[in-house]
């Protein structure tokens, strides 16, 4: 983006010459004809190149990539090209043989990095250049590759120089089917050169022959697209072979083929290589066809020193010396169809643990840093039982003969599902039970779970387009609560569920800017929005709703018959409605005349959810219901709102014979239906609920006699009552108060109970809902009474689970203290900020004593210890982390750090954060920002320093991140904030243009909380006066 704006510039500039013959003016300089100028301009480059030229062939060199492709020719190439024998031969799509270019010498030579005369080459220009395929703007440019080729087998050879100048030299083979007579052909490309005299076009079966004449290589920029015009045309139903050597780069972004470092106990940096492909950075690595529905057959070779070792999607079969002294080519077995971006690849110096499935059909190795291997060791006990519940869920076998699992030192996302190699970044691997809470082993678990579901939902049947992205996400994000409860089944996953997901999820699809789960994507840069929490979590949870409604054999029954009929082909979510709506039918859990389709297109294809209002009759025996979409602020044209309507599946029972277990549809309310009326529920004395369990992804809202029935309950026995329903309550019953549909004084009259509850789950979610409260009121004069009511609600159960932490406990107990003790500290209770203090002294004076603090606590005793402390504080726990080997040890130092009330230290933390080489990973800068966002003290700290340092952060990450303009903005809730985010946005437009949903709802956020300052904020001062909690000042 720099660089375009650069560009922008320089011809802004070029049309201000005036365009006259040759002057001289003693004040205003010279100046020239455009034409003699353009004149000047091709001889001054031609010389140039000449030069580079000169200096590249005979000077003395050590090739560095990087520099190379910034001096090689960037203009469109037109060459003819003598017709020569194919370069090599290959594994063709229904061969076994090894391919000579293999076990050619001089095949091997040149992939050694023997220096190749290069005639001409092909790479992504710096400048945009008129070419013949150059595309209209971004919103026109139709970025899928033609359809006329269809791919079919792959040879990959790489060579990267991990220890050099990080280039990476590489060969490829394609063979493709031809599908409809085309004269081009048209793969993905970017960040490499390609040698354009290497590349070859043959006939399969004449591969040793002449091949097809290329006329034309061509670069279009926009698209990533690298075109071979051909003098001929291939014809339709044949069988072709592209063939190419080409340069690459390590980079250091974290995409593509990329380069990652550490440092090994004795303090000597290590790099390795590893891949990141999705959703479109294959083409950064060998030239492809990198579109998900354009699956194949992947042959990989890839080039090590002997020091060093490789792992791919599949097994090696040989390990060949090369001429090159040092290094070895590791040959992989031929993969199972499947789509690019799963493709993956790691040379590093790692060390593995290994294991087998209980069948023994998969070998399963586990990959970390040679000091961090031990900490996969739960990894490894995991992963294994997990894959053989998934073969048994899915009534699949996993097909592929090992699964490895690797832990990556600089990783941009959690991990990635590559088929057989899946990729981790180390938090999400590696637990250390020494050092990790309970939380980072739930993280783990889930994450390993989570991936292992891909093998099924994605990898075995991948959607045909990014649109269905939510199929992969969704299905994995569901999938892994089952994974996680058979491998630990006292966790109560199942419960967290509905905390973790539902209403996480419900709070962004409550906006106007929320989007629908299936989106069509039409531009690259948008496939990176739809990784977000519509695509997993709400994904999850109409899964789950699916679930219940089917009922799970049915359900289970569906998928299975889907995964059969796609298996290593691609699918659309009408493909699995069509198999579930078959398994409900032929076990009588849907009607006939009601398919899946019907029901679920509602729910994917429309944004939001509703809210179902339940009206009783004044004897109690019938209801009107009534569904509407669910927003927190209701403005503009809410009659386009209006218009949206679910298929809804109503659950519900009643306080006379309360049964919570039956989650299938009792009624059915159409999204024709703006209102019906249930008959035989219980008189007026006795409640109901609706939505059991909260498998029905909708709120509910009552009368105001149901209400104070159902606080009434809560109050006499609350356990009569479900814990999950219980959760819900307090959810609906806050989220209704904030969108002005329940009254504030119902809604904080349901926490009165909260004294008897010991559930986790119900007091997570009336903590969470309490923090919007507290976020809105911060910088108010009434934070004060609030606080005080805060801490009436928390203290009896900080005092009643006490600081000292007991890892026998149950792990939900373990949550709830952790919980409570981290609002205790935050609230300012003074016992709770003696003991952290204490605990963290302690722990100075004997630094090596690791035991000192118990992991479950370390991220409240950390914080608030740097928080009440100085430098001394701070510079300990940076110390600590830079010693630190374990990811979430790292982590959590990290967060603490943005804690301290020092200004100055906060804008110092900021500034190393995006500076490299400052000892925090690139990945890890974002926490470094949340944190200081989340501090009282370093808010607006946070905010200027992303205003003022754009640029750099831009720059920084090569692209904008969302996250950090979240953190910044969180709990904006005044016009003069809403002014600046929205200059914010004009400044900045073209960068944010990848992130635009995002921002629209950083700025909705905002508006919808200046309009609850407005509403709300006097109700709630006006009802913490009224039950005793005030800070008016006496004026006597």
């Amino acid at each position: 983006m720099t660089a375009s704006r650069g560009v922008g510039d320089l011809l802004a500039m070029e049309g201000s010459h005036p365009d006259h013959v040759i002057t001289f003016d003693k004040s205003k300089g010279c100046y020239v004809s455009r034409s003699v100028g353009v004149l000047l301009g091709v001889f001054f480059v031609s010389a140039l190149v000449v030069t580079g030229l000169l200096v590249f062939y005979y000077a003395p060199q050590k090739r560095d990539l990087h520099h190379e492709s910034l001096l090689l020719s960037s203009t469109q190439v037109t060459q003819s090209t003598e017709r020569k024998p194919i370069m090599g031969r290959r594994r063709s799509s229904n061969s076994t043989k090894i391919p000579a270019s293999a076990r050619s010498n001089g095949t091997n030579k040149r992939l050694a990095g023997s220096r190749t005369k290069v005639t001409s080459t092909t790479r992504a220009p710096t400048i945009l250049l008129n070419t013949t395929t150059e595309a209209p703007l971004h919103e026109e440019m139709n970025v899928r590759l033609p359809r006329a080729l269809k791919p079919l087998h792959y040879l990959v050879k790489l060579q990267p120089f991990i220890s050099g100048n990080f280039s990476i030299l590489g060969y490829v083979e394609v063979e493709m089917e031809v599908l409809e007579p085309t004269f081009n052909i048209t793969l993905h490309i970017a960040d490499i050169i390609t040698k354009n005299e290497t590349i070859r076009v043959a006939a399969v079966g004449d591969l040793e022959g002449l091949g097809l004449k290329v006329r034309k290589h061509e670069y279009d920029p926009e698209r990533q697209f690298y075109v071979a015009h051909l003098e001929e045309a291939l014809q339709q139903s044949h069988k072709y072979v592209l063939s190419m050597e080409f340069l690459g780069y390590l980079n250091d972004q974290l995409h593509g083929f990329y380069r990652s470092n550490y440092r090994d106990a004795d303090g000597t940096e290590k790099t390795l290589a590893v891949t990141q492909f999705q959703a479109t950075d294959a083409r950064r690595a060998f030239p492809c066809f990198d579109e998900p529905s354009l699956k194949a057959t992947f042959e990989v070779y890839l080039a090590r020193t002997t020091n060093m070792s490789s792992i791919s999607n599949m097994p090696i079969i040989e390990t060949i010396p090369m001429e090159e002294e040092g290094w070895v080519w590791d040959h992989y077995d031929t993969s199972v169809p499947m789509s690019t971006y799963l493709v993956a690849f790691v040379v590093s110096d790692f060390a593995s643990l290994t294991t087998t499935t209980a069948n023994n059909h998969t070998v399963f190795r586990v990959w970390a840093r040679e000091p961090a291997l031990q900490q996969a060791e739960y990894s490894r006990l995991v992963g294994p039982p997990i894959l053989t519940h998934f073969e048994d869920y899915f009534n699949q076998s996993y097909p592929l003969p090992k699964q490895d699992m690797i832990a990556i030192p600089d990783f941009s996302a959690g991990a990635m599902e590559n088929w057989g190699l899946i990729t981790y970044r180390e938090t999400a691997m590696l637990y250390d039970p020494r050092v990790s809470a309970a939380s980072n082993k739930q993280y783990v678990v889930a994450v390993v779970a989570h991936e292992l579901a891909h093998q099924w939902f994605g990898n075995l049947v991948t959607p045909r387009w990014w649109t269905d992205l939510w199929l992969n996400e969704g299905f994995a994000s569901y999938v892994e609560y089952i994974g996680i409860n058979h491998v630990e089944p006292t966790w109560q996953v199942m419960e967290q569920f509905v905390l973790n997901e539902v209403q996480v999820v419900f709070s962004l699809d409550s906006l106007e800017s929320s989007h629908p789960i299936s989106i069509p994507v039409v531009h690259p840069d948008e496939i990176s929005e739809l990784f977000d929490r519509i695509s997993y979590a709400k994904g999850a949870s109409i899964i789950r709703m699916m679930n219940h409604f089917l009922t799970e054999d049915t359900f289970r029954k569906g998928l299975s018959t889907y995964l059969d009929a796609f298996k290593y082909g691609n699918a659309e979510q009408d493909d699995l409605w069509e198999h579930l709506t078959q398994a409900a039918h032929q076990d009588g859990t849907l009607p006939l005349d009601l398919t899946v389709k019907t029901i679920m297109d509602t729910w994917t294809l429309q944004m939001g959810y509703p809210v179902i209002t339940v009206e009783r009759s004044p004897d109690g025996t019938s209801a009107s219901v009534s569904q509407e979409r669910f927003l927190l602020v209701k403005e503009g044209d809410f009659k386009s709102s209006e218009e949206y309507k679910w298929w809804v599946p109503l659950t519900y029972t009643g306080g006379d014979d309360s049964n919570f277990n039956e989650t299938r549809a009792k009624v059915w309310m159409k999204d024709t239906e703006t209102l019906i009326t249930i008959q035989s529920l219980p008189t007026k004395d006795h409640w109901v609920i609706f939505n059991l369990q909260e498998t029905g992804y909708y709120r509910v809202n009552y009368d105001n006699h149901n209400w104070n029935l159902l606080i009434q309950q809560l109050l006499t026995d609350h356990t009569v009552i479900a814990t999950i329903n219980r959760a819900q309550i307090i959810d609906d019953a806050m989220n209704l108060a904030r969108a002005d549909q329940v009254a504030y004084d119902t809604a904080l009259e349901v926490y009165n109970y909260l004294g008897q509850e010991t559930e986790y789950v119900p007091w997570a979610t009336a903590i969470n809902n309490l923090a919007y409260l507290k976020d809105m009121f911060s910088r108010t004069g009434g934070y004060g009474a609030l606080k005080n009511y805060l801490l009436d609600i928390l203290v009896p159960l900080y005092n009643m689970l006490g600081f000292i932490d007991s890892q026998s406990d149950p792990l939900l107990d373990q949550y709830k203290r952790q919980k409570a003790l981290t609002w205790a500290c935050e609230l300012e209770h003074q016992d709770c900020l003696q003991n952290a203090a204490a605990i963290y002294a302690h722990w100075m004076n004997n630094p090596d004593n690791s035991s000192i603090i118990s992991p479950n606590l370390k991220s409240t005793v950390y914080c608030h210890a740097i928080s009440v402390g100085g430098e001394k504080e701070w510079n300990f726990a940076w110390n600590k982390y830079l010693k630190s080997n374990v990811g979430s040890e790292k982590i959590r130092l990290l967060s603490a750090m943005g804690c301290t009330k020092q200004v100055w230290i906060l804008s110092r933390y900021l500034e190393i954060a995006f500076s490299p080489d400052s000892g925090i990973r690139k990945q890890d800068a974002f926490r470094v920002f949340g944190a200081v966002a989340a501090n009282e003290v370093g808010r607006p700290l946070a905010w200027t320093f992303l205003q003022d340092q754009w640029d750099t952060i831009f720059e920084f990450y090569g692209k904008a991140k969302s996250r950090l303009i979240k953190s910044a903005t969180s709990s904006f809730n005044s016009v003069q904030q809403l002014k600046e985010l929205r200059l914010f946005r004009r400044e900045h437009l073209q960068d944010l243009e990848s992130v635009s949903r995002s921002v629209q709802q950083v700025i909705e956020r905002t508006k919808i909380n200046i309009a609850w300052m407005t509403s709300n904020y006097q109700v709630i001062v006006n009802w913490l006066h009224k039950n005793g909690y005030s800070t008016k000042l006496s004026n006597a």
